[in-house]
C-alpha cells in the first residue's frame, strides 16, 4: 500500500472521528458548563456547532442539540442497560472469536440480530419479546491437521456459513420496580432449529424458563439474566439438549452517556462429558456511547473478551462491535391549547 493512500485513509478517519470528539470536547477539557473553550458564555439550549465532514444540508448530526435531548439520552442509556425496559431496540451485534478447533487456528464470526420489543399487556404489566437470530461464518472449527487421506473423515468440511438456531424469550415484567427498587421479569424461552448446516445448529426444538433480575441506582446497573433449555423435539441422528445460560452484568454510565460494562455470558452444556468440558465462560468488557444521526438515537459499543474457561477446542479470545437502533416508546404529542372563545 503506497504512503499516499495511507495518508488519505488517515485524513478520512480523522474527518469521520471529528464529530464524535467534538461533542464532548468542552467537557473533556474541563471547561465550565456555562462557557465555551475561549471562556465566552453560551446557551446550553442552542445546538453545538461542529465542523462536520457531511455536506451542508444533510440531516446528519452526532451532537445533542438541546438540554431536552441530553435528558432523553440519559434516559435512553439507562433503559438500554435494562434488558426488559420499555424501549424498542434493534441491536446488530458482531462477534469474532479465535483459537478454535483441533488446529487452534479456527475462527468464528457471528452477527446476532437482536430486536427487543416491549408490549403493554395490562395497566401494570409488560411483555418483553427478545429475539436473537445468529448469522454465522466459521472456518476450521472441525478441521483435523495431518489427517490421513484414507480417513473416513475425508474430505474435511473446513468452512460453514449460514443461520444458527434462533432463541426467543418472553419476559413478563411489572411496569413499576418491586421492593428495594428491584426490576424483574420471568417467562418462557424457545430455541428454534433454524440452523442451515448440521455444524451450525442443534437440530432440536427446545423450551425452558428464563429470568432476569436487576437494580438501577445512580449511574450503576447490576443484575443477572439466565435461561435453561431442554429439547422436546429432536431431528434424526442429533443428540438432546440440556443447556443453561447465565449472564451476571455490571454497567456504569457517565454523565456523557458513555457506559462501561463487564459481564460473563456463561453457557453450561450438561450433556457434554467432563473430558470435553461443560462450561464456556467468556468475560466481556465493553464501552458504549449514545449518539444521534439526525433524529434517530443510536448506540455504538466496542469491546473484547477473554475466555476464562471453554470446552475442548473452544476459543481463547474474542472481540465485539454492536450498533443499536433505539426507538423510545410512550411518547405523545403535547396537547394543543384551544383558542376558541366559546364558553
Amino acid at each position: 500500500m503506497s504512503y499516499k493512500l495511507l495518508i488519505k485513509l488517515a485524513l478520512t478517519s480523522c474527518a469521520l472521528i471529528a464529530p464524535f470528539a467534538g461533542v464532548r470536547a468542552i467537557e473533556a477539557a474541563g471547561v465550565e458548563p456555562d462557557s465555551d473553550p475561549t471562556g465566552e458564555p453560551f446557551d446550553r439550549n442552542q445546538a453545538f456547532s461542529i465542523n462536520s465532514p457531511f455536506p451542508a444540508g444533510e440531516n446528519v448530526s452526532f451532537a445533542l442539540e438541546s438540554q431536552a435531548e441530553a435528558d432523553e439520552a440519559d434516559e435512553l442509556a439507562k433503559k438500554l442497560n435494562n434488558p426488559i425496559s420499555s424501549l424498542i431496540s434493534v441491536p446488530f451485534q458482531a462477534n469474532e472469536d479465535w483459537g478454535l478447533g483441533p488446529s487452534g487456528n479456527g475462527y468464528k464470526f457471528t452477527l446476532n440480530i437482536q430486536p427487543v420489543i416491549p408490549i403493554s399487556i395490562s395497566k401494570d404489566w409488560n411483555m418483553i419479546v427478545r429475539t436473537i437470530v445468529p448469522i454465522v461464518s466459521q472456518h476450521d472449527l472441525f478441521f483435523v491437521p495431518n489427517l490421513p487421506k484414507n480417513s473416513p473423515r475425508q474430505p474435511q468440511n473446513r468452512s460453514q456459513d449460514g443461520l444458527s438456531d434462533t432463541l426467543q424469550s418472553f419476559f413478563f415484567s411489572p411496569k413499576s420496580p418491586g421492593p428495594f427498587g428491584l426490576i424483574w421479569g420471568i417467562g418462557p424461552a424457545f430455541l428454534y432449529p433454524t440452523g442451515t448446516h448440521p455444524f451450525l445448529g442443534t437440530g432440536t426444538f427446545s423450551i425452558g424458563p428464563t429470568f432476569v433480575l436487576l437494580k438501577q441506582t445512580g449511574p450503576w446497573t447490576i443484575g443477572v439474566l439466565m435461561n435453561q433449555l431442554w429439547s422436546v423435539a429432536i431431528e434424526e441422528d442429533r443428540k438432546s439438549v440440556s443447556q443453561m445460560f447465565l449472564q451476571p452484568f455490571i454497567v456504569y454510565t457517565t454523565k456523557t452517556h458513555t457506559s462501561f460494562s463487564i459481564n460473563t455470558e456463561s453457557t453450561a452444556d450438561w450433556t457434554a462429558s467432563s473430558e470435553d468440558g461443560k462450561w464456556t465462560v467468556p468475560i466481556n468488557f465493553g464501552i458504549s456511547q449514545i449518539l444521534r444521526i439526525g433524529k434517530q438515537p443510536i448506540s455504538i459499543q466496542i469491546g473484547g473478551r477473554y475466555y476464562a474457561d471453554s470446552p475442548r477446542y473452544g476459543p481463547n479470545w474474542g472481540a465485539r462491535l454492536v450498533f443499536t437502533l433505539l426507538f423510545p416508546t410512550g411518547k405523545h404529542p403535547e396537547p394543543v391549547e384551544r383558542t376558541s372563545s366559546a364558553k
